[in-house]
């Protein structure tokens, strides 16, 4: 059977509920990686033909079921003649789990609208055409723009070995992102504070350099109320494995894991006592004693990081900035002045400079609170 071309009716109802499913697939972005969050909804008739919601899904935690299953399993035997909305093509290969075309035909599903094909090449395709080949009518595209965006982490990885990076960061409205020798300077209010710990339970892991970890010793978890649980990965670039055995990064590791990513050349007595408190040694090449932003996000890649939040200093935001490899920049100005001893937000490169970048857009603008929020994104992606 051939791709279908829905009626201007059902292509409207189409966007709706693949909008649905998106906002569905939210809900697992920094919980299922190396999985991309997927969301998926059953969709059957009731006896004038209305569309009524029978199921719905998100993925699950790796190894467990993807959404396709979790929304047939919600469903039942409602599934039966439904339609399936599901923001990535369904995967036709057996890996942890069996493949989700399979449970669509078993389950007797008659249409499967799908929002974006699998990136991967060796991939794409197969999974609409299992469904097709068994008789059920495919539709491939709708809200594509909006599904690629949510899985854009899951496509850095599978296309580039990396994931995508958010780069954040709080300015003063003085043009500073702290003060030397103060540590961490509380630059924006609580509502921007709540907008930060969001964005961090969304993402599978968050980056600073040494620099910030010595003077601020953060926790750079998520503690919104509830989210504790979704508090990501926290990985320090840490060159000569510097990072104190009582920062809080490391004396809270066996809670919230903890990697450093060190040279090769790193002492080894340092990473030994890293690794004997529990946190993940990753050892990268850093010629001239610097780790490359590329390097360390290959190696995160690697180790199946598919959404990684930068929050810096001064020297990571600029390295990861001028390296090309970030994907949106989220600029919090906050309401305070910092004055003397102010520290630049990127180490050698200006914020007209950042702007200029013809490769980034303006996609966000507003307020939290008192506090000005802009956010700029990659063209394309």
């Amino acid at each position: 059977m051939t791709v279908s071309k829905p009626s201007p009716a059902q292509s409207d109802q189409d966007r709706r509920f693949m909008q649905a499913a998106v906002a569905l697939a939210r809900r697992g972005l920094g919980r299922v990686w190396p999985n991309p969050s997927v969301g998926a909804l059953i969709v059957a008739q009731d006896q004038n033909g209305f569309p009524i919601l029978a199921g719905r899904g998100v993925t699950s935690r790796p190894g467990s079921a993807h959404a396709e299953v979790n929304a047939l399993r919600q469903a039942g035997e409602r599934a039966r003649g439904a339609a399936c909305y599901v923001t990535l093509e369904p995967c036709s290969h057996h890996g942890r789990t069996p493949p989700c075309a399979d449970a669509l035909i078993a389950a007797g599903v008659a249409r499967v609208v799908i929002g974006c094909l699998d990136p991967n090449p060796r991939v794409s395709g197969r999974g609409a055409a299992r469904l097709k080949e068994a008789g059920l009518e495919v539709v491939t595209g709708v809200e594509e723009a909006a599904c690629r965006d949510l899985q854009i982490g899951f496509i850095r990885r599978i296309m580039e070995q990396r994931p995508a990076v958010s780069l954040k960061m709080a300015m003063s409205r003085d043009g500073f992102i702290g003060r030397k020798g103060d540590g961490q300077v509380r630059i924006s209010g609580p509502e921007a504070g709540d907008f930060v710990h969001g964005m961090r339970s969304n993402h599978d892991a968050i980056l600073v350099g040494i620099g910030t970890a010595l003077a601020d010793d953060p926790e750079l978890t998520c503690r919104l109320p509830g989210l504790a649980d979704r508090s990501p990965v926290r990985v320090v670039l840490d060159t000569d494995a510097r990072l104190p055995l009582t920062s809080k990064l490391v004396s809270t590791a066996a809670d919230v894991p903890t990697w450093v990513i060190c040279g090769n050349d790193a002492d080894r007595d340092r990473l030994s006592a890293l690794a004997e408190a529990g946190v993940l040694v990753i050892k990268v090449p850093a010629p001239g004693g610097r780790i490359e932003p590329e390097v360390a996000l290959k190696a995160l890649g690697m180790r199946g990081i598919t959404r990684l939040m930068v929050e810096g200093g001064a020297s990571v935001a600029a390295s990861f900035w001028q390296s090309g490899v970030v994907d949106v920049f989220m600029l919090v100005t906050g309401n305070v002045l910092v004055g003397e001893g102010g520290i630049p937000p990127f180490a050698g490169l200006s914020l007209d400079e950042v702007h200029a970048n013809p490769n980034y857009e303006p996609c966000q603008t507003g307020w939290l609170g008192c506090d000005q929020i802009e956010i700029l994104r990659r063209r394309g992606t």
